[in-house]
C-alpha cells in the first residue's frame, strides 16, 4: 500500500488515501517520487475543464527513482533517478510522423485505463493524465520515463517534467524569440516562470511580466523580468507605451483566460507572434475583426507541452541547470505534503505564489 492524494469524483476535494498498486507488468516501471508539482492542469482535470475517469489520483509533474521494471524493460534498472513524462509519444500516429511528437494521437491513452485500485474497497483507480505522481509511488509505461541526466537535484527535476518543458519550449520552439527581441508573459505562475527563465537564456531584450497580483513583481523579476505590469483594462496601451508604442515582439500567454488571449493579442507589434500556452475552458471565446487579422499580421499560435520532444530538450535543460542558467529551486513558493494540495489549489485559483511541491 501506498499514500496518494484521490479524486473521487469531479468538483470532489482530494483525500489522501491508501492505494494498492500491481507490481510492474511487460513494458511498465514502478517509480519511488521525490517530489511532484502542482499544476493549473491538475486543477483543470478535477473541475472537469479536461476530461479524466474517475475515480483517479492525479499529478503528472514528477520525478523520483525507479523502484523495479517490468519484463522487456532493458533501458532503465533500479536506483535510476528519472523524470516522468505525461504525454509518451506513441512514434507511429499521423503526428509523430510528422516529427510533432507532442501533437500525438495516443499520448493520452493510458490515462482511460486503470492502473490501481483504492485500498478500502478495492475499487478501480484511473491515473491522472496517465502518470498519477500525487502519490508516494506509480506504475507507468516504459515511454512514460526519461532518465535523469546528471547534475540536475532529483527533487527540483520534478519541474522539468510539465512547467519548464512547457515553458522553455514556448519561447524557443513557438514563439522562437531571438536575441534582443521584446516579449510579454501573461501569467507569473510555475509556467510563466520558466517562461521568463527561458526568455532570459534566448537573450531577449526586454522582458514584461504581467500579472494580477503586484506581489509577484519579486518573483517575476528575479526570473528574468525587466518589467513588471499589473494587469488592468489599459495593460495593452501600457505594453505598447513600454516599447515606444510598437508592442512587443513576441507574447505568450500562461493563464488561459479569452480576456487575457485578447489583450496577449493586442499587445504584440504588427508582424509579432501571440502564443496561447494556457487551457482555457470551451465557454472562453476569443473574437477578432477581419480586418485587423489582415492589418497587423500577427500570427497566433496555440502551444502543447511547449511544442517539445521530451528526449531532446530534457538533456538541453539540464545543461541549463548545471551551468546555473536555469533556476528550479527558485520557481518554488511552497514545498508541502499530500494533505497541502487542496490549499494550494485555492493558491492558484487566487493567483497566489508560483509552484508549489509535493516534497515526499
Amino acid at each position: 500500500m501506498v499514500r496518494a492524494a484521490v479524486l473521487s469524483a469531479v468538483n470532489a476535494p482530494l483525500t489522501v488515501a491508501e492505494i494498492d498498486l500491481p507490481e510492474p507488468g511487460p513494458g511498465q516501471v514502478r517509480v519511488r517520487l521525490a517530489a511532484a508539482g502542482v499544476c493549473h492542469s491538475d486543477l483543470s482535470l478535477s473541475n472537469g475543464t479536461l476530461r479524466q475517469p474517475v475515480p483517479a489520483v492525479l499529478g503528472h509533474e514528477g520525478a523520483g527513482t525507479v523502484v523495479s521494471v517490468g519484463e522487456g524493460v532493458g533501458q532503465l534498472a533500479a536506483g535510476d533517478g528519472v523524470v516522468l513524462n505525461w504525454a509518451p509519444a506513441c512514434g507511429t500516429c499521423h503526428f509523430c510522423g510528422l516529427g510533432e511528437p507532442w501533437l500525438c494521437a495516443n499520448s493520452g491513452a493510458a490515462s482511460a485505463v486503470p492502473y490501481a485500485t483504492l485500498g478500502a474497497d478495492g475499487s478501480a483507480l484511473y491515473p491522472g493524465l496517465g502518470t498519477a505522481v500525487f502519490a508516494e509511488e506509480t506504475v507507468v509505461a516504459a515511454g512514460a520515463v526519461l532518465p535523469l541526466p546528471d547534475g540536475v537535484p532529483l527533487t527540483d527535476a520534478a519541474l522539468l517534467g510539465c512547467a519548464v518543458l512547457t515553458g522553455y519550449g514556448a519561447v524557443h520552439h513557438s514563439a522562437r524569440l531571438r536575441e534582443g527581441e521584446s516579449v510579454a508573459v501573461y501569467g507569473v505562475g510555475g509556467v510563466g516562470l520558466a517562461v521568463l527563465q527561458s526568455a532570459r537564456i534566448a537573450g531577449a531584450g526586454q522582458i514584461i511580466a504581467v500579472d494580477v497580483a503586484p506581489a509577484k513583481e519579486e518573483l517575476a523579476r528575479a526570473a528574468g523580468a525587466t518589467d513588471f505590469v499589473v494587469s488592468g483594462e489599459d495593460t495593452a496601451k501600457q505594453i505598447r507605451r513600454l516599447t515606444g508604442g510598437i508592442g512587443v515582439d513576441a507574447a505568450i500567454e500562461c493563464v488561459g483566460r479569452a480576456d487575457t488571449i485578447r489583450t496577449a493579442w493586442s499587445s504584440t507589434r504588427r508582424g509579432g507572434r501571440t502564443t496561447v500556452v494556457g487551457i482555457g475552458g470551451q465557454d472562453q471565446q476569443v473574437t477578432f475583426s477581419a480586418l485587423e487579422l489582415f492589418y497587423f499580421g500577427r500570427t497566433l499560435a496555440g502551444c502543447v507541452y511547449g511544442n517539445c520532444d521530451p528526449a531532446e530538450d530534457l538533456p538541453i535543460l539540464a545543461e541549463h541547470v548545471r551551468q546555473g542558467r536555469l533556476d528550479l529551486s527558485g520557481m518554488v513558493t511552497d514545498r508541502i505534503g499530500l494533505d497541502g494540495i487542496p490549499a494550494a489549489f485555492e493558491a492558484m485559483t487566487a493567483g497566489r505564489g508560483g509552484r508549489a511541491l509535493v516534497v515526499f
